[in-house]
């Protein structure tokens, strides 16, 4: 295998190796990181970061970025909280309903997907960046979180919606179960089907995909409405976890999302990249945290550290970017 081979391999794998380097390194400095209970420690850990980062790598296949994905979280979490403990009431109808678990389930996936469709709204009708529409959506949805709540967390929320974020099912717990499904049906999405080959001809060039006839704007609605909508499950799936939901819920989420999509080896200019590969950014950095707490390593230094992957992740995709454009 000449250079070249080897540079090509080491591409296409750099994710896996990165992380069988890691699991061989920790299980030898702890004695506690290759156990059962460690492992899905890990798992439960991932499962929210994982449904955030698979609507972040369908967005940034899109050419775009989504900086609002923690506050929908919170959004979302508190909304469900809010309706199972008060439930709504319409006094001109006389009804006082009190949610039960699927509905307030429902509603926090509706309050996500609508959230995200806003943004993609406003990206594609007013032609706003990404980034910055985005950016005002995080303000948003963070100030309605604290306008419902009052800025106090909502306690109390029952057994059944606890289940989705405690419970197990098999032997496996509800959180890793979801993150299968979400993870099979959007390797699916993206490979195997139309809107997959249209999300990543728009992400590889928009004003290609314009001049063929697709209609670039209706695909990213729905790709942000997909990411706001998989944003609440992430939120429903931490709001039961905890069985509160927390104002501050999310916070630098989504910092944690675009760093597992990158090191997935999704490229930030879009149209390159894939939802497996994200899981293995999801699991590396969810290896690397619970590595790095098992070593007694300082929350401050595990930033630093983090940062630095993530850099090395850019530099990567950029050099290789470089290499395919030469």
């Amino acid at each position: 295998m000449n250079a070249s081979k080897y540079a090509a391999f080491f591409a296409r794998f750099r994710s896996l190796l990165a992380l069988a380097l890691m699991v061989l390194a920790l299980s030898l400095l702890s004695d506690h990181f290759l156990t059962a209970d460690n492992g899905w420690n890990i798992l439960r850990q991932i499962s929210v970061n994982l449904c955030l980062s698979i609507g972040m790598t369908l967005v940034i296949l899109s050419g775009g970025i989504d900086l609002s994905v923690g506050a929908i979280l919170a959004l979302a979490g508190a909304v469900a909280a809010g309706l199972l403990k008060n439930g709504i009431g319409i006094p001109a109808l006389d009804v006082a309903l009190k949610f039960t678990t699927m509905g307030a389930i429902l509603a926090g996936l509706i309050v996500g997907g609508g959230l995200g469709w806003a943004n993609g709204f406003a990206i594609t009708r007013f032609q706003l960046p990404p980034f910055v529409a985005t950016l005002g959506m995080l303000s948003i949805a963070r100030g309605l979180t604290m306008l419902w709540t009052g800025g106090f967390p909502l306690t109390g929320l029952g057994d059944d919606f606890g289940r989705l974020g405690t419970g197990a099912f098999l032997g496996m717990p509800m959180p890793v179960w979801i993150m299968l499904a979400l993870t099979a049906v959007f390797v699916v999405v993206t490979k195997r089907t139309r809107f997959g080959r249209h999300l990543y001809a728009v992400g590889g060039n928009e004003r290609a995909a314009r001049l063929t006839g697709l209609n670039v704007g209706r695909i990213k609605i729905a790709v942000y409405t997909l990411a706001g909508a998989l944003a609440g499950v992430a939120g429903l799936i931490v709001t039961a976890r905890l069985d509160s939901a927390q104002p501050n819920a999310g916070l630098g989420y989504e910092l944690d999302s675009i760093a597992a999509v990158v090191i997935g080896g999704t490229s930030l200019s879009g149209g390159r990249g894939s939802v497996a590969g994200t899981v293995l950014g999801c699991l590396i950095i969810g290896v690397l945290n619970n590595g790095l707490f098992l070593l007694n390593v300082s929350p401050f230094w595990q930033q630093v550290v983090k940062g630095l992957v993530i850099l090395l992740a850019v530099a990567l995709d950029k050099m290789n970017s470089r290499g395919r454009d030469s």
